[in-house]
Formats: structure tokens, sequence, C-alpha cells
């Protein structure tokens, strides 16, 4: 209180962001360097125009990556298969999914590295498509990897919020992935 009897309040000290406020953050990074690796991958491809022998080995690098990188996917996928069959715990399917992100990141990097390096064809709208969808994939990856760490903080039943994020985020990859093999099947049939 002042002298003249008006109560004063004093507001408390600024706490500083907590961790997820950098999670947040690191998210948007990790967003933002997906999409100018993918950029950088693009433009790199319109530079290099690699012999016979190296794009052979770009194509046998881009079908592991893809077994790796989609494999891993799948695998993760089908641990919340089994959670929604009752047959995991969901605190047993998210440890399960996230071990696997390593590698799937690791394909996904595959892919864009080596696909720079089999010359696309990037006047071609089924090209741009599936750039397209490796762009919304890479986000979308991001996006898995923290909502899994979310949905490691679950202790109790599931949020509804957070299932219906991770269908979301699973339908997207699925999309993604399948969209991206489809068209790169038809161009290598061409």
């Amino acid at each position: 209180m002042l002298d003249n009897g008006i109560p004063v309040r004093i507001p408390p000290a600024p706490r500083p962001p907590g961790p997820g406020v950098h999670r947040r953050y690191a998210a948007y990074y990790a967003m933002s360097a997906s999409i100018m690796l993918l950029a950088a991958a693009i433009w790199l491809s319109t530079r290099v125009k690699p012999n016979t022998a190296w794009h052979d080995i770009a194509l046998f690098a881009h079908l592991a990556s893809l077994v790796v990188g989609f494999g891993a996917v799948l695998v993760a996928d089908w641990f919340f298969a089994l959670w929604a069959l009752g047959r995991v715990p969901f605190a047993e399917a998210v440890r399960s999914a996230s071990r696997l992100h390593l590698l799937v990141w690791g394909g996904v990097t595959g892919l864009v590295a080596s696909g720079a390096l089999l010359s696309p064809d990037l006047g071609s709208a089924a090209t741009v498509v599936k750039l397209c969808l490796v762009g919304v994939l890479a986000v979308n990856g991001v996006h898995a990897t923290v909502l899994g760490g979310r949905m490691a903080l679950v202790d109790g039943p599931v949020p509804a919020r957070l299932l219906v994020r991770g269908g979301l985020t699973t339908a997207v990859s699925q999309l993604c992935w399948w969209g991206a093999v489809v068209i790169g099947f038809l161009n290598a049939t061409r």
C-alpha cells in the first residue's frame, strides 16, 4: 500500500518462455529448412546432368531410399493400427513409431538427394505435382514429429483432438507417399 492507503498491485516478474515455445520455433525452422533443401535440390537438378553410370547409381539410391523411408512409415502406421485393434498400449505404439523417425527422414533425404540426379522433367505437370507432394510430405513429417512428442506425454485416455490430428497426419502422409510413388512409376514407364 502506498502512504495514501491505495493498494498497489505489483505484477509478477515475466517468466522465460517454456520448452514448448522453443520446440514450436524449432518445428518452424525444420519446416523452412525442409522446403529450402527441396528447392535447392530442384535447382541442382537443373544444373547437373549426370552421365548414364551416375544416373543408374542415383536411381538405385532413389529406390533404396524409398524402401527405407516409406517402409518405416508403413511400420509406424502399423503400430498405430495395432493400438486401434487393442493389441498394444498407446504408449508402446508411440514409442515404437518414434524409433522410426530417423529411418523416415533418412529415406526422404535420400529420395530428394538422389532425385536431383535423375534429371526430372520440370516441365511436366506430373513431376511438379510429385514435387509438391514431397514438399507437403516434408512439412507433414515435421508436424508428425512434434505430434509424436505430444502423444508421448499422454497418460491415460487419449484426447480425441490428438487422435483426429494423428489420423489427419497419417492420411496426409499416406496420400503424399503413394501419390509420389505412382507419379514416379508413371514417369519411369513413359
